[in-house]
């Protein structure tokens, strides 16, 4: 299964890990676009300029870990879409360029089901896309989930348990049903 990812999963760092970690161990295809990486890049940058540089290192590493993740298209082919956020076109134009089977995004008002029906993509929000890895793939999905609460431990001065680093990814469902 090919997924376009939104800047809005790229950017929080556990979300990210986790969703990455999965497809790194083959659940799905990763895909994105050089404007979608900038986006996250900007959004960084919001943080102050360490931020910003750190957010290139990581998409510099994408690149060497997934080299056939960004779709390129000519910006013309966005003409053909519409959704009711403008800036957001550029993610369906990679989505249906890329022949992905859906879109990843916290942006649910943004892409319509219906619109994205029309395209035949799917839209998911990462707390049920990472349920739904979870359901097919169980063991592989939470050995990912372990390394990123392993991970997010060793960085942290307080411990984390999973359903908690999960809550504040915003994917509480998915850490509920890890600890389940």
């Amino acid at each position: 299964m090919r997924v376009m990812i939104d800047a809005c999963v790229l950017y929080p760092t556990v979300m990210r890990e986790v969703l990455l970690g999965c497809a790194k161990a083959g659940l799905f295809e990763a895909r994105w676009s050089v404007r979608i990486l900038e986006e996250w890049a900007r959004a960084a940058g919001k943080l102050g300029p360490a931020q910003e540089v750190w957010a290139r290192g990581e998409i510099a590493s994408l690149g060497a870990s997934f080299p056939k993740a960004t779709v390129q298209y000519d910006e013309a082919q966005e003409r053909q879409f519409w959704l009711p956020d403008p800036a957001d076109i550029h993610v369906l134009t990679a989505a249906v360029v890329g022949s992905c089977d859906g879109i990843l995004t916290m942006n649910a008002k943004d892409f319509p089901k219906n619109i994205l029906g029309d395209e035949a993509l799917l839209r998911w929000d990462p707390d049920g896309f990472a349920l739904l890895l979870f359901s097919d793939a169980p063991d592989q999905v939470k050995s990912v989930a372990e390394r990123v609460l392993q991970e997010a431990n060793r960085l942290s001065d307080t411990p984390w348990t999973m359903r908690a680093l999960m809550k504040k990814a915003r994917m509480p469902r998915f850490g509920k049903a890890l600890e389940a």
